[in-house]
């Protein structure tokens, strides 16, 4: 377990799980992107602007944002952060909907955790809205395109999805 502990910051030297002390480090900018893709079929697209609860995808952006925000009360371990910038963005596609979530801070750790959050809650709500037209509606494709800022450097995903 000790091997463990030097390559996950989230565990101590017991093995034990453990919130990150980020106290000594500097508040710099840092922002992520994460996306996702709800799958649907020609049937519920072309249902979406007829959807007796409303404009599904403005929800499931609102539940993105308002998601963001949460994510340190839903992650255990998390940080919560003062985030400056939740931006997510709904795209119809051949097959579904692209979603495509942005946090930006500036503190002591990064924000891919809130994107990623973000960009899955959205994807959800989207189910959610959607799921009387289509129980067989697929979340796929989640995961993070880029993060910039903090120890670690950037990064950038190699190769995104052709949905994307």
């Amino acid at each position: 377990m000790a091997n463990l502990a030097k390559k996950l910051s989230h565990y101590d030297a017991r093995g034990r799980a453990r919130m990150v002390d980020v106290s000594a480090k500097a508040a710099t900018d840092r922002t992520a992107t994460a996306s996702a893709f709800v799958a649907l079929s020609a049937a519920v697209l072309r249902a979406l602007p007829k959807n007796p609860k409303g404009d599904a995808l403005e929800v499931a952006r609102l539940a993105g944002v308002l998601a963001a925000k949460r994510t340190s009360d839903l992650i255990p371990l998390c940080h919560p952060l003062p985030l400056t910038l939740v931006d997510v963005e709904l795209v119809k596609r051949r097959g579904g909907i692209a979603i495509t979530a942005r946090a930006k801070t500036k503190a002591e750790t990064g924000v891919e955790m809130e994107a990623l959050v973000a960009a899955s809650v959205a994807a959800l709500t989207i189910y959610d809205m959607c799921k009387a037209l289509d129980k067989g509606i697929e979340i796929r494709e989640i995961f993070l395109l880029e993060k910039t800022g903090g120890k670690s450097g950037d990064y950038r995903r190699a190769k995104a999805t052709a949905k994307q």
